[in-house]
């Protein structure tokens, strides 16, 4: 999740240079690299299990601006690495400014370097797409122009995805046209993202115009594309699928093959205050957690599963304990 148009749309802005006094810090604290977990540990620990995880940035994120509270970026990659996950999952605006362009190689670089330093991968980057609906094909086509400049983006970073949120109104359409268009631009951002290696992955969710199961099914068959493909979130199946408590039986409608990756949490059905799904840590909403993930599992889902703890009071906690279903679910037999 991101920050308000929507729930998850991310207009980038281009400034993500951290304060100097913040880089001074950071970099004070590598003199403690051995106790993180080094790239060459971590190909041996992903032996064990059959997906990578990674921690979302939206979480903290969110609680910087809905509590007010302070997660230093150092402090939540030094806890991700010590805990075991393999990635993260960045978004545009936070902790400093937004994406740079892919041409600005020294600013990219160093971006990737923060995270190698934890010895973490930035498997995915969380991308608005309001335009790619929009009703003038001269504004669809400028969304593609960025779309493929932040692919290249995603290609320096090493991601192997990139998050797509379509926020933001009909501008005149009808839902139906609204759909037809969207799907029309995914499939070229699939083309796009494919011949890049990269899977392009969509959410919608409860703020959004495209909201329900029919439409979700819709934009994912209407995009026909092998490298576009959809993000599971239990939260948002959930209430696509009637608030029920069982997000799994819309991901079994999806198929666990048409997920690109997995955004994952409990819920209890109902909504925050902003209007989205309540995402919670694994034990304390009351869905079977579990049951998703085996059908991911069975159904031959190998990718990344990024813990997301959207506004959620304390995203160190929803952490672990998703992490410890995710690896007690995917660990090798």
């Amino acid at each position: 999740m991101s920050p308000r148009i929507d729930s998850k749309t991310h207009k980038p802005r281009l400034d993500t240079s951290l304060v100097r006094r913040d880089i001074l810090k950071l970099l004070a604290g590598a003199v403690a690299l051995p106790a993180l977990i080094h790239p060459a540990s971590l190909s041996a620990a992903q032996k064990k299990h059959i997906w990578k995880t990674a921690v979302g940035l939206n979480g903290f994120q969110s609680g910087t601006h809905k509590y007010r509270k302070n997660y230093p970026i150092w402090e939540v990659l030094d806890f991700a690495s010590r805990h075991g996950f393999d990635g993260v999952e960045l978004v545009s605006d936070w902790p400093s400014g937004g994406y740079p362009a892919a041409g600005e190689k020294e600013r990219v670089q160093a971006l990737r370097r923060l995270y190698d330093l934890y010895g973490l991968r930035i498997f995915s980057i969380q991308l608005g797409a309001g335009g790619a609906f929009d009703p003038s094909e001269a504004a669809r086509r400028q969304w593609l122009d960025e779309f493929r400049n932040r692919i290249q983006l995603a290609q320096q970073l090493g991601c192997d995805c990139v998050g797509m949120w379509p926020g933001g109104g009909l501008r005149g359409q009808t839902l139906d046209q609204a759909i037809e268009v969207l799907a029309k631009t995914f499939h070229e951002a699939g083309k796009i993202a494919g011949d890049a290696g990269i899977l392009a992955c969509f959410e919608i969710e409860p703020v959004f115009v495209f909201n329900t199961a029919d439409h979700y099914l819709r934009i994912l068959h209407g995009s026909n594309h092998p490298a576009l493909k959809g993000i599971y979130d239990p939260s948002h199946f959930d209430q696509m699928n009637g608030a029920t408590g069982k997000p799994e039986e819309l991901l079994q409608k999806v198929g666990p093959r048409n997920i690109g990756y997995v955004q994952f949490c409990d819920t209890d059905s109902t909504l925050r205050d902003g209007g989205t799904s309540k995402h919670l840590g694994c034990g304390d909403g009351h869905t079977d957690c579990a049951k998703g993930l085996r059908m991911l599992k069975e159904g031959g889902f190998r990718g990344w599963i990024m813990v997301d703890e959207w506004e959620v009071p304390d995203p160190y906690d929803a952490c672990l304990k998703c992490k410890r279903v995710i690896d007690e679910v995917g660990a090798r037999k």
